[in-house]
């Protein structure tokens, strides 16, 4: 038996004009008639859209219109929004299937920047399926389109398939040089070889070419996005013109304000940080609203709102930062996108929790059995190692010294038996331990450990390998070696520490406050006064009753509030950002549902107000699948009462069909009738492209809002998550899925 590796292999070296087109046509209702490639994504027609900023990329088609499509879809290419992108490349092929760069363009959405691992995946093997279909028709576009693409061919297949994503885009990053070589007044393509030139190494040069870009097109939402991108992870001042310009050129893309936080925190603007992160948190949410989207249908939402927890942390708003954390664990969860710890909204709000409550000393809550403050602590060997970590800490803190030196030996115990490398864990373990060494009295070993575990931090920072998008660790080992100095009564030390902190960190609150108090112990009263008023000024916001802003004013300075001189910031106020959007995911209202009964009497919503729905979209009873799902969904039917669910099966077949359905007629839940299927429509149950029913199952609370929803080519069969999802729903409070997928 050939592996599945060799045969994608054969598949991708397969691509070439003549070479086998898109997947098999599948015959299997709700499935795509043109290929299993278009099973995925989202099947509804693209509207025209806003604020989004504007690029031309001229290509070959029969279809005027399909031009204006094309370039919104590569605008939105520029902006990693790569969902839209392929609903508005699909939308190019409904108006013209023969369009070569439309199906290059489905490509891109996943033969991108981020192709960096294994190309031999389910999940790729579409995007090479769509690069096959551009090969096809490659000779009926111009020289410069065929150029792109060949060059995502040499780049994607043979030999370059099985090469390490950085010799990838090396190697694509070659045949875009080739092509601005040959076609100089080519913007895209200058735009799209600075994207795949990003390199610390080549930083300068690339920004040279984003420049050239720019003189053209002053707001090329790419040039700008890329330029960020560009000195992010070197030097990010460089960045900070399009910082400030790609959220004005395109403010209804929520990545186009995340961006340029990324930067401002490297550069200590914490505030305005705070804006762009909350104002990119808001926009998605409205979004997702608006497109009936949840949590785990978009990476976006999560990675916002875990990481203005961060920031708000700096800013000292733990209380802001912990609700935020929470609402990301009370975000609903799905048994496929939640498999193999994929970094959704509930991993991501555990690191943001843990992180707020171990950076502000919140011990009792961080060790709290109790439900409403607990952390919902999962049983998975990482994050068994996890929590032994953070609970040595809090431990630590409260002076509970036998308990926390058990819970570091678990942390031991428990990297070894995984057989992980101890170089992971190299800077918790070594800071954990140093600060516990630290309580027990044995300075030297502790400041011995912590300075090591400092070390390896900025070993890792300076290679590009310590996690800081945003960082798991709750602070700079430096800033805590500069307190157990400081504690000691070594202010020269805990100087020259609290210093390099603010190099990995600059304006650190926490950082600020500990230096202005060794500076102050140093004798240096001008020093003290400078680093507490920068603490006043990023702090100006913060929560009251925080023993690092009163330690500091304890000394009794006279500061004024001291602003980073790199660019003047608006002050973080979340209600000036309010207009944007909501900041933290709530269930959404659900469209509205206007069907006829078995009887051709309206059924609506309103009419189950206070109940549950649990609502099912199927094609009809000549749908094996469709009876099966309905079939084991009534099996439940006690249970559904018992949790004031209300069962209703929605399908476009009339009320009499449904009245005499022997396969479907005796099941107690009801049955409607969807005229020209309106309602599936509004529920996105339906393939605009393909003129076709889909599956979906969606769950509705008492209240008419959107809890949770799957929609696609397959009825959704897993009756135990939606009874589990549907008790989640009734106590009002997330639980901790108790494994991977649940």
């Amino acid at each position: 038996m050939h592996s599945f590796r060799g045969t994608f292999l054969a598949v991708a070296l397969a691509l070439f004009p003549g070479a086998v087109g898109i997947g098999r046509a599948d015959d299997e209702p709700g499935h795509s008639r043109h290929g299993t490639a278009f099973d995925s994504g989202l099947r509804q027609r693209p509207t025209k859209m806003e604020g989004i900023g504007h690029t031309h990329f001229p290509i070959t088609t029969r279809v005027p219109e399909v031009q204006e499509w094309f370039d919104q879809g590569n605008t939105l290419l520029h902006s990693f929004w790569f969902e839209e992108a392929e609903r508005t490349f699909r939308w190019c092929l409904k108006l013209d299937p023969e369009c070569a760069m439309a199906y290059w363009s489905l490509a891109r959405c996943g033969l991108n920047w981020f192709a960096r691992g294994p190309l031999d995946t389910p999940e790729q093997k579409r995007y090479f399926d769509f690069l096959s279909e551009a090969s096809r028709r490659k000779g009926s576009v111009s020289p410069r389109e065929r150029a792109y693409i060949e060059a995502w061919e040499a780049s994607f297949t043979g030999e370059a398939f099985t090469m390490d994503g950085r010799e990838r885009a090396g190697l694509l990053s070659r045949r875009l040089q080739d092509l601005v070589l040959k076609y100089p007044d080519d913007v895209e393509a200058k735009a799209l070889f600075a994207l795949f030139s990003i390199s610390p190494t080549q930083s300068y040069s690339t920004e040279l070419v984003i420049q050239q870009v720019l003189a053209k097109e002053p707001d090329h939402p790419g040039a700008h996005h890329y330029r960020i991108h560009n000195w992010d992870g070197s030097v990010p001042e460089q960045g900070l013109p399009s910082c400030l310009r790609y959220g004005l050129v395109a403010p209804n893309i929520g990545h186009a304000d995340h961006m340029p936080g990324h930067n401002y925190t490297k550069m200590g603007l914490w505030h305005e940080a705070a804006r762009s992160m909350d104002s990119a948190t808001r926009v998605e949410l409205r979004y997702m609203s608006q497109q009936l989207a949840l949590p785990f249908e978009t990476w976006n939402y999560a990675h916002n709102r875990n990481y203005l927890c961060y920031i708000q942390e700096q800013l000292g708003l733990p209380d802001a930062a912990l609700q935020g954390a929470r609402d990301l664990l009370a975000a609903p969860r799905d048994p496929e996108a939640n498999k193999d710890n994929n970094y959704g909204a509930f991993d991501q709000g555990m690191v943001a929790l843990v992180r707020t409550l171990l950076k502000y000393e919140r011990w009792d809550e961080l060790l709290s059995p109790t439900n409403s403050v607990a952390v919902p602590w999962r049983d998975l060997p990482n994050e068994k190692d996890f929590r032994a970590y953070a609970e040595t800490l809090a431990y630590t803190g409260k002076g509970d010294l036998i308990k926390a030196r058990g819970r570091l030996q678990d942390l031991k115990t428990g990297i070894r038996q995984r057989k992980e490398s101890e170089a992971g864990w190299a800077i918790g373990l070594k800071s954990a331990e140093g600060l516990l060494l630290a309580a027990e009295g044995n300075l030297l070993d502790a400041t011995r450990l912590l300075t090591d575990a400092a070390a390896v931090e900025k070993k890792q920072r300076d290679a590009g390998g310590y996690p800081n998008d945003p960082p798991h660790q709750p602070w700079p080992v430096n800033r805590v070696l500069g307190d157990v100095y400081l504690n000691r009564g070594e202010a020269r030390l805990a100087i020259e520490a609290y210093q390099r902190a603010l190099v990995q960190e600059p304006y650190d609150g926490f950082t600020l406050s500990g230096l202005a108090r060794a500076h102050f112990a140093n004798g240096d009263r001008e020093l003290a006064t400078q680093d507490y008023g920068r603490l006043l000024y990023v702090w100006s916001g913060a929560n009251t009753n925080l023993k690092w802003l009163a330690s500091a004013a304890a000394l009794g300075l006279p500061a004024q509030p001291v602003a980073p001189s790199l660019a003047p910031e608006r002050p973080y106020r979340p209600d000036a950002l309010a207009q944007l959007g909501p900041l933290n995911w709530e269930p959404y209202s659900a469209p509205k549902l206007d069907c006829l009964d078995i009887d051709g009497k309206p059924v609506n919503l309103e009419q189950f107000r206070g109940s549950n729905v649990l609502l099912v979209f199927y094609l009809n009873d000549e749908c094996v699948h469709c009876v099966e799902q309905l079939k084991t969904i009534n099996a439940r039917a006690d249970d559904w009462s018992n949790e004031h669910t209300v069962v209703l099966g929605v399908s476009s077949v009339s009320p009499e069909k449904n009245k005499s359905s022997v396969k479907l007629g005796k099941l107690p839940m009801r049955l409607l009738s969807d005229h020209d299927h309106e309602n599936a429509r509004r529920y996105a149950s339906y393939d605009d492209f393909e003129e076709l029913e889909l599956h979906s199952t969606v769950l509705i609370d008492a209240q008419g809002r959107v809890h949770w929803k799957r929609t696609g080519g397959k009825p959704f069969a897993d009756v135990e998550f939606l009874m589990q999802s549907i008790k989640r729903m009734n106590k009002g409070t997330p639980e901790a899925p108790k494994k991977e997928g649940n």
